[in-house]
């Protein structure tokens, strides 16, 4: 019974090891995005600052 009980806990072990593998390519990721996409995400937030600013 140890020995299941051992089984699982390196699973669940593992599975988190890779969900934290995950989650820093999807932060990669994002990172990457926001860096090219920097200019047009500006300009984005522009036009919605001086469309609010008009209201």
């Amino acid at each position: 019974m140890s020995g299941a009980r051992a089984r699982a806990g390196v699973a669940r072990g593992q599975g988190t090891t890779e969900y934290a593998i995950l989650v820093g390519v999807l932060v990669v990721i994002a990172i990457l995005a926001i860096t090219v996409f920097r200019p047009k995400i500006q300009e984005l937030w522009d036009a919605i600052a001086n469309g609010i600013n008009n209201l």
